[in-house]
C-alpha cells in the first residue's frame, strides 16, 4: 500500500550517494580547517624565526565551518541523525512511532525550506551581478552598490553564500525525500531501516 516504493528506493539510493559525497567533502574541508588552524597557531609561536600566522585564518575557518555544516545536513537528515528525545516514544506502538517520525521529518522539511529561502535572499543581497529583470524573476532583490568582501582576504561574500546554498538545496531535497520515505513507513505501520 506504500506510495511508489520502488521509485522511493531508487531515488533514495541516488540521494544517499550525493549526500554521502557532500558529507565526505565537508569532512575533508573541516579537517583542512583544523590543520590550517594548527599551522597558524604554530606560526604565531615562531614569529621570531620568520614564521607567522596564516593570513586570514579566522575568515577561512568561519567560512569553511559554515560550508562544512551545510555539507553535513543532507546526510544527517537522510540517516535521521538529528537530535531526538525518544524516552517517551519508545513506549508507543510501531505505528505511532512511524507517524511521529513522519511528523518530525515533515517539520524538518519545512525548516529546510525556510533555511534555503532565507539563504537565497542573503545570497541575492550579496551577489553583485545580473540584470534587474533577472534578479526580479529570481527573487534576488536589489543589486548591491558594491560587492561585499571579507575584511582581510577580500573574498567576495557571495561565493561562500553560493556554496552554502548548494548544501541547503541538497538539504531540502533530502528532507523532502525523508518525508516520502517516512510516509511510506507510516502507511506500513512501522519504520524501516535507515
Amino acid at each position: 500500500m506504500a506510495i511508489a516504493i520502488n521509485a522511493e528506493r531508487r531515488v533514495g539510493r541516488i540521494i544517499e550517494t550525493a549526500s554521502r559525497g557532500m558529507a565526505i567533502g565537508g569532512g575533508i574541508l573541516l579537517t583542512a580547517m583544523a590543520v590550517m588552524t594548527v599551522v597558524s597557531i604554530i606560526g604565531r609561536m615562531f614569529t621570531g624565526f620568520g614564521l607567522g600566522p596564516v593570513r586570514g585564518d579566522y575568515e577561512l575557518v568561519a567560512n569553511g565551518c559554515a560550508l562544512a555544516v551545510f555539507s553535513f545536513l543532507p546526510f544527517c537528515q537522510l540517516k535521521r541523525g538529528h537530535v531526538t528525545v525518544d524516552i517517551l516514544t519508545t513506549q508507543f506502538s510501531q505505528r505511532a512511532q512511524a507517524i511521529i517520525g513522519f511528523l518530525g521529518d515533515l517539520l524538518i522539511a519545512i525548516a529546510a525550506i525556510v533555511i534555503f529561502k532565507q539563504l537565497w535572499h542573503g545570497f541575492g543581497e550579496k551577489y553583485p551581478y545580473g540584470s534587474d529583470a533577472m534578479r526580479d524573476a529570481l527573487g534576488m532583490g536589489y543589486k548591491p552598490f558594491f560587492p561585499e568582501t571579507t575584511y582581510e582576504l577580500e573574498i567576495p561574500v557571495w561565493i561562500p553564500y553560493g556554496l552554502a546554498l548548494i548544501g541547503a538545496a541538497m538539504f531540502v531535497v533530502a528532507a523532502l525525500y525523508t518525508v516520502w520515505r517516512s510516509l511510506n513507513w507510516a502507511i506500513d505501520g512501522q519504520e524501516g531501516a535507515v
